[in-house]
C-alpha cells in the first residue's frame, strides 16, 4: 500500500493530517520498515503510519489475527481484549473488539483499564482461543503496543508472528474493515484473578507493612484489594503516583529499574516504617522490591528477588511436589536459580528471552510441571497454573508472605540472602544498556562483537559464542566466574550487558563480596568502552 493509499483510507483524521503534512523523505521513512512482533509484541511510537501504534495498525493487525485465528479453525471462538491507561489505549482496545465481533468471535472486554496478566489470567480461565492486551508496559510515555495471547494465555511464538504479519500484508484498506459494537463485560474475571492470586499465601503469620507504588499504572487499585484479601492490609501507597497517568509525570521512565524511579517508594518505606517496599510498572507485569538495611532502603536486583522467590516456593512444597516440578530462568538472568533447584530435587531450564519462552518452560519435560519463572528484567510467574506470564500482582503477594514468613521467625531478606550465598556462593549481576538510534545500529554493533569479540575480561580469559541473536562470554578460575551475555533488546531501542560473577567464599561473606564487586566493576568498565 501506497503513503497516498494509506492516507486515503486512514480511519483517524488526525493521524491521517499527521502524515499529509509530512516531508517526502520522512513519509518515506514511515514506510519503509513496518512494526513486526517482537519479544512482547507490536510496540512503537503512537503516531501515523505503519511503523508505530496507531487506529489503522491495530484494524489491520486485528483483521489479520482473526485470519489467522480462523485458519486453525476457531471461528466463532471466545477473545479477550483488555488495555492500559497510554494515549491511544482506549480507543484501540475499543476498535480491537470491535473487529474480532464483526467477524463473529465472541468477546471479552472491559470499559476500564485492565492490568496486563488479568488478561493471561481470563484466557486461560475461560479457554478463549485468544487474548490482546493493548499496552507499552514500561516503555516511555509515546509508546504504546499489541500484545497477543493463544495457547492457555501463552504470547505467541513462531510461526505465529509470522502468520499474522503475512496475513496484515493481506488486509484490506483499515477503513474497509468491518467493526461491530459490543456491550462490556461484569468485573466476574477481575473478582476471579483477584481470589486466585489471594490464594497464594503460604503462611498466615504476621502482617508486613508494605509501601507501594503503582508508577502511574493501572495496577495501583487491583494490587491493593488483591493484597488486602490475602491478609496484608497495612498497605501504604505513594498518592503521587497512584492513579493511571499516561504522561508518568513524577518519573523520567516509567519502570521501577530505573535510577531515580522508585526514589518516592523508598522515601515513603523509610517514613511509614514499612517491612517491604514494592514497585509495579505501569501494566503491572513487573513487581521491584525494596528492603531495608543497615545501611538505608535498596532496591532488590531482578535476580535476588528471582533466587529468593524460587527458593521460597521450591521450599514450601512437599519433597515429593518439589521433584516433580520445573523452575525456569531465561539466558540473561542468574545462573544461581539452577543451583537452588538442585537442593530441592526440581528440574531447572533456561529458555531464550522473554515469558513466551519461560511460559513454555516444562513443554517436553514428562512428568514436571512449572511452578516459578523469572528473568532478570523484574518479571515473575508464580502461579503458572492460573497466569502464564509475569505477574506483578501476584508476586507482590508472594514476597509479602516471604517477608511475613521471615518476621515470624526473627530473620529478614537480608538474612535470606546471606544464607543463599554461604550455600551457592556470591553471585552479583548487572545490566548495562546502550542506547542506539534503531535497530540498524543495534545489529551493526551485533556484527562488530560478533567478528571481534573480546578474548580477556576482569583479568580471564573469556571464551565466546554466538548462539541466536547474543553473544555469550564466559570464563574464570576455580574461584571466580565471569559471565556476559550481549544482545539487542526486542521492546527498546537498546544494546543490552548482561552480567555475572561468581565467588567462592573461604572464610568471610563480606571479603567475598567485595572480591566480587571489584570483578564486577571491572567487566562493566570493560563494557561501556566497547
Amino acid at each position: 500500500m501506497t503513503p497516498e493509499d494509506w492516507i486515503a483510507h486512514d480511519p483517524d483524521p488526525v493521524t491521517a493530517a499527521e502524515l499529509a503534512a509530512l516531508d517526502h523523505d520522512e513519509l518515506t521513512a514511515r514506510f519503509t520498515r513496518p512494526l513486526t512482533f517482537g519479544t512482547a509484541g507490536l510496540r512503537g511510537p503512537v503516531r501515523g503510519g505503519p511503523d508505530a501504534m496507531n487506529l489503522a495498525v491495530v484494524l489491520r493487525v486485528t483483521w489479520a489475527l482473526c485470519r489467522v485465528l480462523a485458519d486453525r479453525g476457531l471461528d466463532g471462538a471466545p477473545v479477550v481484549v483488555g488495555r492500559d491507561a497510554r494515549h491511544g489505549s482506549a480507543q484501540f482496545a475499543k476498535a480491537a473488539a470491535e473487529v474480532f465481533a464483526a467477524q463473529n468471535f465472541s468477546v471479552i472486554t472491559w470499559n476500564h483499564p485492565v492490568p496486563t496478566p488479568v488478561v493471561a489470567f481470563a484466557v486461560r480461565h475461560t479457554g478463549a482461543a485468544a487474548g490482546v492486551q493493548i499496552t507499552a508496559s514500561h516503555n516511555p510515555p509515546a509508546d504504546n503496543g499489541y500484545k497477543v495471547y493463544l495457547d492457555g494465555g501463552r504470547q505467541i511464538i513462531s510461526p505465529t508472528d509470522r502468520e499474522i504479519e503475512a496475513a496484515i500484508a493481506g488486509a484490506p484498506p483499515a477503513d474497509q474493515i468491518p467493526r461491530l459494537s459490543i456491550p462490556p463485560a461484569d468485573d466476574a474475571l477481575v473478582d476471579a484473578y483477584v481470589a486466585r492470586a489471594a490464594t497464594l499465601r503460604r503462611t498466615n503469620k504476621g502482617n508486613p507493612r508494605v509501601a507501594l507504588t503503582a508508577m502511574h499504572g493501572v495496577g495501583g487499585e487491583l494490587v491493593v484489594r488483591t493484597l488486602r484479601a490475602a491478609g496484608f492490609g497495612d498497605v501504604h501507597t505513594v498518592a503521587s503516583q497512584f492513579a493511571p497517568d499516561p504522561d508518568f509525570p513524577t518519573v523520567a521512565f516509567p519502570n521501577p529499574e530505573e535510577p531515580g524511579a522508585a526514589d518516592a517508594l523508598l522515601d515513603l518505606a523509610d517514613q511509614a516504617g514499612a517491612n517491604v517496599a514494592i514497585a509495579l510498572d505501569p501494566d503491572a507485569d513487573r513487581c521491584a522490591v525494596g528492603i531495608p538495611t543497615a545501611d538505608g532502603w535498596r532496591m532488590l536486583s531482578g535476580d535476588e528477588t528471582g533466587w529468593l522467590l524460587g527458593d521460597y516456593l521450591l521450599s514450601t512444597l512437599p519433597q515429593e511436589q518439589a521433584t516433580a516440578s520445573v523452575v525456569a530462568s531465561s539466558v540473561v538472568s542468574s545462573q544461581l536459580l539452577a543451583a537452588i533447584a538442585a537442593d530441592y530435587g526440581a528440574r531447572h531450564v533456561q529458555t531464550l528471552t522473554g515469558f513466551k519462552w519461560l511460559a513454555r518452560a516444562d513443554d517436553g519435560v514428562s512428568g514436571r510441571n512449572l511452578v516459578y519463572a523469572y528473568e532478570e528484567a523484574i518479571g515473575h510467574c508464580v502461579d503458572p497454573g492460573a497466569v502464564r506470564d509475569k505477574d506483578g500482582i501476584s508476586a507482590a503477594v508472594v514476597v509479602c508472605d516471604l517477608v511475613a514468613h521471615l518476621g515470624s521467625q526473627g530473620d529478614s531478606i537480608p538474612d535470606a540472602l546471606d544464607r543463599l550465598a554461604r550455600r551457592h556462593g556470591v553471585h552479583t549481576t548487572a545490566a548495562v544498556s546502550r542506547r542506539v538510534a534503531d535497530v540498524d545500529e543495534a545489529a551493526a554493533m551485533m556484527t562488530r562483537l560478533r567478528a571481534e569479540p573480546p578474548t580477556e575480561l576482569a583479568g580471564f580469559d573469556v571464551h565466546a559464542t554466538t548462539p541466536a541473536d547474543a553473544v555469550f562470554l564466559t570464563g574464570g578460575d576455580q574461584q571466580t566466574s565471569v559471565r556476559v551475555v550481549v544482545r539487542p533488546s526486542g521492546t527498546e531501542p537498546k544494546v543490552k550487558c548482561y552480567t555475572e560473577v561468581r565467588q567462592a567464599i573461604h572464610t568471610d561473606l563480606a571479603d567475598a563480596r567485595r572480591s566480587a564487586a571489584a570483578v564486577q566493576d571491572s567487566l562493566i568498565a570493560a563494557i561501556q568502552a566497547w
